[in-house]
């Protein structure tokens, strides 16, 4: 349509070369684009009339059926199902049935979008490893700042167990903290893009014109929760440094 100058309502010319030319005047009465090249350069969407007469059919006859299935997970399983009603089998006009995916037609889309899952995993791993380590350089410094404080619990009775689980309990006081205040401007800013699209893209290399923002309740919770888990339970060996410090050098340490 840019290529063309056209917009709605615009009459086109439209040629059709198999053994002869034929030509055809279609009225643009809408324009669509998906930003995947292969079918915004190479499709038009018109009526079945026009279709069965350029290619000879008869008015009941299509080239294929498009099949949507409610969930992306059955899509393997419902494509054998229909394999194994249609296999070689063919229709009334002596065509053979087939069934294909659409990650069969188009294996190369679906490569790069699991090349993008990949890099997911890879950013949120280093992201909770990075965390990780942080709150562990954290933990030690508390628990070198607090070596006399230790000392003094230690004297006065109290066990390994319990000191720990105070530094600890501190530990994730400062995790919520910093969960809290990540949700708040993680959200603010995936909301921002969600509504108002600011971050734009190629939809040349990237498929889609803007980023694209899936706020999924479920998800943010559990993203949560392993991220809480995961802080801190790399902190409970560094934890264990509270059991080498002996009161009486703790509490002349300084």
């Amino acid at each position: 349509a840019d290529k063309l100058s056209l917009k709605v309502g615009d009459k086109l010319y439209t040629y059709y070369i198999e053994g002869n030319v034929r030509a055809r005047r279609l009225t643009v009465s809408g324009i669509f684009q998906t930003n995947f090249s292969a079918f915004d350069d190479y499709f038009l969407i018109t009526d079945m009339y026009t279709v069965n007469r350029l290619n000879g059919w008869e008015p009941d006859q299509v080239g294929g059926v498009e099949v949507a299935v409610s969930d992306y997970r059955f899509l393997d399983s419902v494509n054998d199902d229909i394999r194994g009603h249609i296999q070689e089998q063919t229709d009334r006009y002596g065509a053979i049935y087939c069934s294909r995916t659409s990650e069969e037609l188009y294996p190369q889309i679906f490569a790069w979008l699991d090349l993008l899952d990949t890099n997911v995993w890879v950013i949120l791993i280093l992201m909770t490893g990075v965390a990780g380590f942080t709150m562990i350089s954290g933990l030690l410094i508390i628990i070198l700042e607090r070596t006399q404080m230790i000392g003094v619990l230690k004297a006065l009775g109290a066990d390994n167990a319990s000191i720990r689980q105070i530094f600890l309990s501190f530990s994730v006081f400062l995790i919520g903290r910093g969960m809290c205040w990540g949700n708040v401007i993680g959200l603010s800013c995936c909301l921002i893009q969600y509504f108002f699209e600011p971050i734009k893209l190629d939809p040349a290399t990237y498929y889609v014109n803007a980023v694209p923002v899936e706020l999924h309740l479920g998800w943010i919770v559990l993203l949560n929760v392993c991220t809480l888990l995961v802080s801190v339970g790399m902190l409970v060996g560094p934890s264990y440094l509270i059991s080498h410090i002996h009161p009486a050098k703790s509490i002349r340490f300084e």
